[in-house]
């Protein structure tokens, strides 16, 4: 997972934003000069379970995962969020990130052995907002 972050915005805010749907085992901030890239490292599906949760609650699954289907190839899923919903505990997925998060979009890459099995699990088919059936989690 990595975000820009601008030097207008509060470090910790933009960390916020992150920590509201991944639950990484490192962080770093990055010093490019201009601006500063928080990256988030997590492995295995645990550290996506506050999104996995969001995604419910929110009633989001079928937009979540047509964004997850665009968004992969191969074996790898990209995908992103905007930062300032995130901020506030709300999911939006962005399609253009530069144009519909103007600070930045939170870009999640996925690396895992079966994108289509983490997909089924993450956002599972659903008839009418309910999942019809819940996958169980990806191999780490």
């Amino acid at each position: 997972m990595r975000v820009e972050v601008r030097s207008t915005e509060n470090p910790k805010k933009v960390e916020r934003a992150v920590l509201n749907f991944f639950s990484p085992d490192s962080i770093e901030i990055e010093d490019l000069g201009e601006y500063k890239i928080l990256i988030a490292k997590g492995r295995g599906f645990t550290s996506l379970r506050k999104l996995y949760n969001a995604l419910r609650t929110q009633r989001i699954l079928d937009a979540a995962r047509k964004y997850l289907k665009s968004g992969c190839v191969g074996n790898t899923i990209i995908f992103h969020i905007h930062k300032q919903a995130a901020y506030v505990g709300a999911i939006s997925f962005c399609s253009i990130p530069e144009k519909e998060s103007p600070l930045g979009a939170i870009t999640f890459i996925v690396t895992t052995n079966d994108a289509n099995c983490f997909i089924d699990w993450l956002t599972p088919r659903t008839i009418e907002g309910s999942p019809i059936s819940e996958a169980k989690p990806p191999d780490p």
